[in-house]
């Protein structure tokens, strides 16, 4: 790195570090003459960098923010933090913000240096998370299937079904998808020669050789995650109108639950149930009105529950 480039990145990282510092300062931590640091800090704000030079005796240059995010320097320590915060995040699918972490771990991951990867590597081995085992979701993995879906690369992994059934799997890695509870991979499979929905923390062992693939067209990958985990290896599928809003509707049901759709004035909700009571408390637990079309079986169990309430709560 020439000496200049190496200049301008500490001047940056010392902005960075504190609010606001005079010429004299900088002068005295850069070792050049307040010519040199004016000159580079115009460098700085050509970058993009909103840098506001403060006049007087007590004046000095002050950092601020500015519509773009400009790029950030990290010491060793804020580098390892903020990649334990967002293994963290990521690896929860912490709604709202599951996508931005997973994107920014990646890129943080791919330009750690080695001293601190290695760090990094023993921590996440060495913490426990208070979620299910079988739900841990490694970073590792996650990491290096979102590179692959970025980098339209193949990925073989280990896979393990809802049955527990192990398999090895060749893919074509295509989106991320996160839910409230669980990240899941939509790939398509090489073997199978179809699209397929993966949760995230039943694959293990992920290898990317660095075979390229052009992608192909999927419409919506997140309601094909949707469709798999509400209504697949269930005994029945549920079709329900509520007489609400379709955004009202939104609200209550969480997308793990069921499959929402608008219907004019309202929204039809699709879901795979095993247990018809379960699925009566649920609607009736909405405080919405409803009417259950499908199945046949379901909507004669709401018949006969509805008498049975009449009757026990007529005045």
């Amino acid at each position: 790195m020439s000496e200049s480039a190496a200049r301008l990145l500490r001047l940056l990282g010392l902005l960075q570090r504190r609010s606001t510092w005079s010429g004299a300062e900088l002068v005295e931590r850069l070792e050049v003459d307040a010519r040199t640091v004016r000159r580079d800090v115009e460098r700085l704000r050509s970058l993009g960098y909103q840098i506001r030079g403060i006049p007087g005796a007590g004046g000095g240059y002050h950092l601020g923010g500015g519509t773009d995010v400009p790029p950030l320097m990290f010491e060793d320590d804020e580098a390892m933090a903020v990649a334990v915060v967002l293994g963290a995040s990521a690896g929860a699918a912490v709604p709202g913000i599951e996508r931005g972490a997973l994107t920014a771990l990646a890129k943080l991951d791919r330009l750690l240096p080695a001293r601190l990867r290695s760090q990094l590597v023993a921590l996440r081995a060495s913490t426990v998370s208070l979620v299910p085992p079988s739900e841990v979701v490694s970073t590792e993995w996650l990491i290096l299937l979102a590179q692959a879906c970025d980098n339209h690369q193949r990925a073989m992994f280990s896979y393990r079904d809802h049955e527990g059934r192990p398999s090895e799997r060749r893919a074509e890695p295509y989106r991320l998808v996160a839910t409230d509870r669980r990240w899941y991979l939509v790939a398509y499979d090489l073997e199978r020669e179809d699209w397929r929905t993966f949760r995230v923390d039943r694959i293990s062992s992920v290898k990317v050789p660095g075979h390229t693939f052009v992608p192909r067209p999927l419409s919506d990958p997140a309601r094909m995650v949707a469709e798999g985990i509400t209504t697949s290896h269930y005994k029945h599928v549920a079709v329900v109108v509520v007489r609400a809003a379709f955004e009202e509707v939104a609200q209550l049901v969480a997308p793990h639950v069921g499959v929402l759709e608008r219907e004019g004035d309202s929204t039809k909700l699709e879901l795979g149930i095993d247990d018809f009571e379960w699925l009566a408390g649920y609607l009736i637990g909405l405080g919405l009105e409803f009417e259950v079309r499908e199945p046949v079986a379901l909507r004669e169990y709401m018949s006969v529950l509805g008498e049975r309430l009449h009757r026990a709560h007529r005045a």
